[in-house]
């Protein structure tokens, strides 16, 4: 992987081959692309050539293989994971991947021939920073079939995993893995997907694993491997392990941190990421990318009504995470249960309130011209008292724009746990 700059490719990269479950032939050009544009598949088989990006709002389906698609249902690519694993291990941060079927070839069945196609086209730094989601506290998760996750802290990306089979060749397997590009090069990449020959035929009437075979799968019967034999004797390990570098680049941003699975499945790594993405969001220690001074420019408040310290994360015209640390010299605590001072109930809505105008000012044009003013609000509670010391964290999803009204959900946070939720109601005025 790359340090703090984001990376696309040095030219294009063609390839071609079977889709593993669709059993159709699709060809892919991979394309570079500019900075902060991320992972993009292109069905250039279908009208206007839509675009699905890689990211976690857009999986669709996990069941063996990650299906990423179109809100509306109208595109979808699916078994993703394989080339966004080589793409992350190389540190490829934005990329167009233009595809002529549903699936990306499965070439040998691992990550290795992605790898190999990326690294010799090479790759190249651009000038804009990665985004990085550190690992500061456990995160948990859990999938089905007793599927379960822990994040940890660490300075490093790091995966260590188990697996549980039910079969003599497999059976439990352990391994622990740093997941940089030298390592997943040579510890990960060669290693294939696999699948039992009891199944097949009832996953091929379901339209699955149409295009599997000894050329491109490891096949398990009653008696042992059907290939030649195995790139490691814990081959099926560690290809799992690299499933879950391929589901978790869907975060969009290098990872640092060690995950520790016990029965890893698409299903659970999905849920993983999802966890930590909600972690970050509630985290009061992203850095920020708004401080103080900058929100001066963007709200018309000022003391002691100003009540956000910091921006730490920001997606256009969709989220926003803003920071308000509770002091015990804030005024209202002056006269309010000054024996015992708790944060207005009021005031913490109009904190969650001002973070939320700076996610509209993101969004309408000559934001300095224009002013936010909150109309109403509705399912507003408040769950915990908020008191010195504390750090607000509030996240603020925006549901719905048009013309000048807007709404949006907003949650508050104190150490992870829920202090008070609203949706609010404005209306983007002139000054």
């Amino acid at each position: 992987m790359t340090g703090t700059k984001q990376a696309t490719l040095a030219e294009q990269v063609q390839l071609s081959g079977v889709g593993v479950h669709s059993g159709q032939e699709a060809s892919l050009t991979l394309s570079p692309a500019p900075e902060d544009t991320g992972i993009v598949f292109v069905r250039t088989d279908l009208d206007g050539a839509p675009r699905i990006p890689a990211n976690l709002d857009h999986v669709a389906d996990t069941e063996l293989g990650t299906t990423l698609a179109l809100p509306d249902g109208s595109a979808r690519v699916m078994t993703v994971e394989h080339l966004l694993a080589a793409l992350a291990a190389a540190g490829v941060s934005n990329l167009v991947v233009e595809i002529d079927g549903p699936e990306p070839p499965i070439l040998d069945g691992s990550f290795g021939p992605y790898l190999a196609a990326v690294e010799a086209a090479g790759v190249v730094e651009q000038d804009a920073t990665i985004p990085v989601i550190r690992i500061r506290r456990p995160v948990t998760a859990s999938g089905s079939q007793g599927a379960s996750y822990v994040a940890a802290p660490a300075e490093s990306f790091r995966i260590s995993a188990t697996i549980d089979f039910d079969h003599p060749t497999i059976g439990r397997q352990f391994g622990a893995f740093e997941v940089g590009a030298g390592a997943f090069r040579d510890e990960i990449a060669p290693a294939r997907t696999f699948g039992f020959r009891a199944q097949a035929e009832a996953l091929r009437e379901r339209g699955l694993a149409q295009g599997s075979s000894l050329e491109n799968t490891v096949v398990l019967d009653e008696k042992g491997v059907m290939n030649e034999g195995l790139r490691f004797p814990d081959e099926f390990l560690r290809h799992k392990v690299g499933d879950m570098v391929g589901d978790l680049a869907l975060l969009g941003a290098r990872l640092e941190g060690h995950i520790v699975a016990d029965r890893p499945s698409h299903e659970g790594n999905v849920a993983l990421a999802r966890a930590i993405l909600e972690d970050q969001r509630r985290s009061p220690e992203g850095e920020p990318i708004v401080d103080a001074k900058q929100i001066l420019q963007y709200l018309p408040h000022r003391y002691p009504m100003l009540l956000v310290d910091r921006i730490t994360h920001f997606e256009s015209g969709k989220r926003i995470v803003g920071i308000k640390n509770v002091t015990v010299n804030e005024p209202f605590f002056q006269g309010h249960y000054p024996g015992h001072p708790i944060m207005p109930g009021v005031l913490i809505i109009e904190a969650m309130a001002q973070v939320g105008g700076l996610l509209l000012m993101d969004t309408i044009e000559n934001p300095d011209q224009k002013v936010v003013y909150f109309m109403s609000l509705d399912k507003v509670k408040w769950r915990r008292p908020v008191t010195p010391g504390d750090q607000l964290v509030f996240q603020l999803e925006l549901i719905q724009f048009r013309r000048s009204i807007c709404k949006m959900r907003g949650e508050g946070f104190v150490d992870g746990k829920l202090v008070a939720e609203a949706e609010l109601m404005a209306r983007v005025m002139d000054r």
